[in-house]
């Protein structure tokens, strides 16, 4: 599940990437605070589906072995232990504890990543900004 995860998130990251690069000339952040905004808002949005998509994958599992009657719980708990906060409220047998333990390192792993790759392109956004800015005034 972790390779699995890390591939989902890659891909993911991909493909937003590919979004970002297609849409930011119509979108055109760099050239107000509210396409800032919108844009960065947007990258938080795709940034949750992806991490939406492998906390679905972990409870699809705990499902599919048995660890949780009900696809609900499996997900309460896919969020409770992906995000680190894990309640404690619900618990999985101890067969399955280990599997859990990986989901939340993992997903401290992807979180990480997902937290990098957005200072990234928020730090993209303030560099064209600035070479917007640097160069507004040439053309007189």
């Amino acid at each position: 599940m972790a390779v699995t995860t890390v591939a989902i998130h890659m891909v993911g990251l991909v493909f937003l990437t590919e979004v970002m690069r297609k849409r930011s000339p119509k979108l055109r952040p760099h050239t107000s605070p509210l396409r800032q905004m919108i844009f960065i808002l947007l990258v938080v949005l795709g940034l949750f589906l992806i991490h939406a998509v492998e906390i679905w994958a972990y409870a699809g599992v705990y499902v599919l072995v048995g660890a949780f009657e009900d696809f609900e719980t499996a997900l309460y708990f896919s969020t409770s232990t992906f995000t680190t906060l894990g309640y404690g409220d619900v618990i999985i047998d101890s067969q399955w504890r280990l599997v859990s333990a990986i989901e939340g390192f993992n997903g401290f792993l992807l979180i990480g990543w997902s937290t990098a790759f957005l200072v990234s392109v928020i730090a993209r956004l303030r560099s064209t900004e600035t070479d917007w800015l640097d160069h507004l005034g040439e053309d007189d």
